[in-house]
């Protein structure tokens, strides 16, 4: 069957701009247009002839409901569906809906996570449309990107505070630029995100408790091949995993998403889906948009996408790659320009982010931090927990001549030769590709490569966005007195790159050289999650996200209470399962296997007496000891789960399963996967790591 031209239907379920210029009157188009760039409430008239021509277009894209989609603190995507029939008294209906019901919800917002904000019997929260990101139509439904708050007007969304961090780094990165002579109303960010995931079979998913109830695999025997072939990466598609990515980028074109480019990655079974850059707020919904429609379409195709960040152990894990940036009209503000002031401007705006990764290294740690990224930093397929900057060799060296003074020689472009006349030369860029780091410069923007797999994106950008806006404006409030303007610049970005020179690292940064470096410059390493968290909390980042109105105290607090609870609960529902898999599965199998052992043995000696059974024997009695060991492990993590449940604090209870459980779960998995290796094939209940990712 042919594959319908991307062109035709691209965005073809959005009421995008096109939509509206085609479609709405152009005297409210015009008003829409001037509202939404004033950053100013739609007015209610307003609102209602938007809301007419949306209705009408969603119901011929077969619509019957409408939700206000919006980003709890689940982490990802909520939605509740009312129709737009309107009983009429002669028992026919109408279909209605109204410019409040666009620009207004209410939800129960005592059923989401909180961190307090929110009781029981408080449970009255709003959605209020956010009209920068396009309504789309989904599943029969007119889905209207919104934000989330609670009855007392505290955010209780991931949407929300990455809104207000947008507009701080655009009024401070505005301020800056009007330094420089540009009178610009809007600094967009722009982000770009890789996403990697697993696909494996749907009939091996079913079998697996551990991959169902957490995503990942508790239990798996190391497979005699893993990934160190190197054949996978960039390898040919598989047939079922082709036609899945086919059809993945036709329903996300429809929906506006970007989908620009598919690849095989360096694990076997894993694969990278990356659309191009889009405003900040559009980029995390069409991720979010993206990681529903790889779970939803891959079962379609005997297939289930696996999202987690380490789902089997052993080989590479799973990260989304945020490649972040700034952008005004015609300028991108991270492009080295080709005249002096262009380049003095690229400097002031380089600066701030190396000096806002530098004195917010621990909000960037805190941010990334969860209990399925804990496994996959530092393991050389991932960055440490050390946040550091690449920003390569001609920039550093660059940075070098400004902070001592001397004078920069620029080394001559070089050309590559492969020495086959028929291959033509090119030229080598500036930079190599630094993949061990953990924010590195390549060329135009910074790839923040720590965020995990299955995160929103919201988090991160919102911190990101909040730590550069302070140092914009720390920036500008300095510029705006200074009587030389250009010595003024040059002067900041020389003090900026030796205070904060220690964030640079071009090097190895999976290297055990490189912890004992960083320590020694003082940056930070907070492997695990449940400390990492304390920095959302620490005075100078409440400050922060106050200072730049991005996130009050109390949201901030709120924010951790969620992340340490979400962090203990993943923890005890992981090691629920591995207790129960253990108890009803793997002991059981085990014992089924050594009575047919035993039975064998008996009957061999009874047929043949003195005949050697040295080989049954043998297995007998390890998988005796391996099977006591998982049943006295079991045992053990049972009472650390108790012991931890009964912390009435959540930092300490979040740090009891870090310190405590893990190691008990960790304990448990090294009995039960020496079990496996002797077990025999038919008696083990579970999938093998080879076969669920050879599966072809």
């Amino acid at each position: 069957m042919p594959h319908p031209n991307p062109k035709e239907v691209y965005g073809s379920l959005v009421f995008n701009e096109h939509v509206m210029k085609e479609r709405l009157p152009a005297a409210t188009y015009r008003s829409l247009k001037a509202t939404l760039q004033k950053g100013q409430p739609l007015d209610i008239e307003l609102a209602n002839v938007v809301a007419s021509f949306m209705r009408d277009w969603a119901i011929e894209k077969g619509a019957t409901h409408y939700t206000h989609w919006f980003q709890s603190l689940t982490g990802i995507t909520s939605e509740k569906h009312d129709s737009f029939i309107s009983p009429m008294k002669d028992g026919t209906a109408i279909m209605e809906f109204s410019g409040k019901e666009l620009v207004r919800g209410e939800s129960d917002a005592s059923s989401f996570p909180s961190g307090g904000l929110r009781a029981t019997a408080e449970a009255r929260g709003y959605t209020t449309w956010d009209p920068t990101s396009y309504a789309f139509v989904k599943d029969g439904t007119l889905c209207i990107p919104t934000a989330f708050c609670s009855w007392t007007g505290e955010a209780l969304d991931e949407k929300t505070p990455l809104l207000r961090s947008m507009k701080a780094v655009s009024d401070q990165a505005c301020r800056i630029l009007k330094l420089f002579g540009k009178d610009i109303a809007h600094v967009d960010v722009t982000v770009g995100l890789e996403q990697e995931y697993f696909l494996i079979k749907k009939e091996h998913y079913e079998q697996r408790e551990d991959l169902i109830l957490t995503g990942r695999t508790l239990f798996g025997a190391a497979p005699a091949k893993g990934q160190e072939l190197e054949e996978h990466y960039f390898g040919a598609l598989r047939p079922e995993v082709s036609a899945f990515m086919h059809e993945l980028d036709e329903e996300l074109w429809k929906l506006g998403v970007g989908a620009k480019t598919k690849h095989n990655e360096v694990a076997p079974a894993q694969h990278e889906l990356a659309p191009l850059f889009d405003r900040c707020n559009v980029a995390v919904d069409h991720n979010l948009l993206t990681m529903e429609f790889m779970r939803r379409l891959a079962p379609k195709h005997g297939l289930v996408c696996l999202l987690h960040e380490k789902p089997f152990e052993g080989v590479n894990g799973s990260g989304k790659h945020n490649n972040w940036s700034l952008s005004a009209p015609g300028m991108n503000l991270l492009d080295p320009g080709d005249t002096p002031m262009d380049n003095l401007q690229f400097l002031i705006f380089f600066a701030a982010v190396i000096r806002a990764v530098d004195e917010y290294q621990d909000l960037l740690r805190m941010c990334i931090a969860s209990a399925g990224n804990e496994h996959r930093l530092g393991g050389n397929e991932a960055p440490p927990a050390i946040v550091s900057v690449f920003v390569g060799d001609d920039l550093a060296a660059i940075l070098d001549a400004i902070a001592s003074d001397s004078r920069y020689v620029a080394p001559e472009a070089a050309k590559i030769d492969l020495g086959v006349d028929v291959l033509p030369k090119f030229a080598k860029d500036t930079t190599d590709r630094n993949r061990t780091s953990p924010f590195a410069f390549t060329g135009n923007k910074f790839e923040f490569r720590m965020p995990g797999s299955s995160a929103n994106m919201s988090d991160a950008n919102t911190v990101l966005n909040t730590a550069v806006a302070k140092e914009l404006k720390g920036y500008a409030d300095e510029l705006e007195q200074a009587e030389d303007f250009d010595t003024a610049v040059i002067a900041l970005v020389k003090r900026t790159i030796r205070d904060h020179k220690r964030v640079i690292f071009n090097g190895n940064g999976y290297s055990k050289e490189w912890e004992e470096e960083a320590a020694r410059r003082g940056l930070g390493s907070t492997p695990a999650a449940s400390d990492a968290l304390e920095a959302m909390i620490a005075p100078k980042n409440l400050e922060l996200f106050r200072m730049m109105g991005v996130l009050s105290e109390t949201e901030a607090r709120s924010r951790y209470e969620v992340k340490l609870e979400n962090y203990a609960k993943v923890r005890h529902i992981e090691a629920g399962t591995m207790m129960e898999m253990t108890r009803r599965q793997l002991v059981p199998a085990a014992c089924a296997y050594m009575t047919g052992l035993a039975n064998g043995i008996a009957a061999k000696k009874a047929a043949c007496p003195g005949i050697s059974c040295k080989a049954e024997e043998k297995a007998l009695r390890q998988l005796t000891n391996y099977t006591d060991a998982m049943s006295d492990a079991a045992d053990r993590l049972e009472a650390q789960v108790e012991a931890a449940e009964a912390m009435t604090d959540a930092l300490a209870e979040a740090k009891a399963y870090h310190d405590q459980v893990l190691p008990a779960m960790q304990a448990l998995r090294a009995a039960a996967d020496a079990a496996e290796g002797i077990c025999g094939r038919d008696y083990w209940p579970l999938p093998s790591y080879s076969t669920m990712l050879f599966y072809v």
